[in-house]
């Protein structure tokens, strides 16, 4: 299933601010997975998420749906190098990013809530709560995969 016109405009209608915002634009600085910047891993998610939520008929809250998924990963920070600050980061960023959504856009509590679970279970005691909490952590796992996967087979 792909996205309609009127899908991509709902997409840009909630999260087209937030692309241009210049700390969120620093996230095409970092690298995710292989080539792909953590901007454009977040835009994934953002797709999928959607995609899934529509598919399968889930009736999200598309607001939070869509600002949780962009900003899901927004902890800006290169994780691939060589600091003992970074040594961790499968099981704080997530934290690290619902702190820096708080701190530039004030997130209400459902989308802080699917930034911070984003990551189960990995972090097994952060378990999503809610709809768009469940939709952007598999979400995020399918995007993940596919990014790891592509990464290994141009190899």
């Amino acid at each position: 299933m792909r996205l309609t016109e009127a899908d991509k405009k709902k997409i840009e209608d909630v999260i087209g601010a937030l692309r241009m915002h210049s700390a969120v634009c620093r996230m095409q600085r970092y690298v995710q997975h292989g080539e792909v910047s953590t901007f454009e891993h977040c835009e994934r998610v953002v797709r999928a998420s959607y995609l899934l939520d529509k598919t399968l008929h889930l009736h999200s809250n598309k607001k939070d749906l869509l600002m949780g998924a962009f900003l899901h990963d927004f902890y800006l920070y290169d994780w691939h190098e060589k600091d003992d600050s970074h040594k961790w980061h499968g099981f704080f960023h997530a934290a690290k990013a619902a702190r820096n959504a708080r701190a530039h856009f004030n997130v209400n509590p459902k989308v802080e809530q699917v930034i911070k679970t984003h990551m189960w279970p990995l972090n097994i005691t952060k378990i999503p709560t809610s709809r768009e909490g469940w939709i952007v952590c598999l979400a995020d796992k399918y995007v993940s995969t596919a990014e790891t996967l592509a990464m290994r087979t141009r190899k």
